[in-house]
């Protein structure tokens, strides 16, 4: 199946596709639309789409891809968790997950940014962009990790504050992960110098 994707650099690698074969006339519409760049007018049709067959993740797949356009973060991932939930398209639920780390990076929830691009990942090893996003995640973590004994006192002072959610992740577990990472990239690479050219990502559209 074709897809449309544009890649982004909107404060880390986002990752849109839209499916160009889509049943619905309303899906059609809307992506006609969002080509075009008029997210308010593709969400008008994707809403219409996902009114008319709730069942088909397509279009709300495609709704959130406008929301994060259009900046609403919290809406669009409303609608991965909907498309993650029904999970009746694996490729979807795969990119929904890596839209989803894009979307907590871009709200500085670093965290959550490496938990959803690990769960991307797994669905999908050969998923370069998701590998790479989540080393520098890592990496950034590791850094604040070795920047918290340097503040520990001050931090012992605040502990009676709200205190933001903390990766589970040690520094040695973070060490371990960007190990492993680093080798499936190798691996992969090994993969593809005995198969030959390939195209990882599907076509770009612009």
């Amino acid at each position: 199946m074709r897809t449309f994707s544009i890649m982004m650099i909107l404060g880390g690698c986002l990752f849109i596709s839209i499916n160009a074969d889509a049943q619905l006339p309303a899906v059609r519409e809307g992506n006609k639309y969002y080509r075009e760049g008029n997210f308010e007018e593709a969400l008008k049709a994707y809403d219409k789409a996902v009114t008319t067959n709730p069942a088909d993740p397509t279009a709300m797949y495609n709704r959130s891809n406008a929301l994060v356009k259009k900046g609403d973060a919290s809406a669009a991932l409303g609608g991965y968790e909907e498309v993650i939930e029904k999970g009746k398209d694996k490729k979807l639920t795969q990119q929904s997950w890596y839209n989803k780390g894009v979307v907590h990076q871009q709200g500085k929830e670093l965290d959550k940014s490496i938990d959803a691009w690990k769960i991307a990942l797994k669905l999908d090893p050969e998923d370069k962009q998701a590998r790479e996003n989540l080393q520098k995640a890592l990496r950034e973590k590791k850094q604040q990790q070795q920047q918290q004994p340097k503040d520990q006192q001050q931090k012992q002072q605040e502990q009676q504050k709200p205190q933001p959610q903390q990766s589970k992740l040690n520094q040695k577990q973070v060490e371990q992960l960007l190990k492993a990472l680093e080798q499936k990239e190798k691996e992969i690479q090994k993969k593809l110098q005995q198969k030959g050219p390939g195209v990882n990502r599907p076509e770009k559209d612009w």
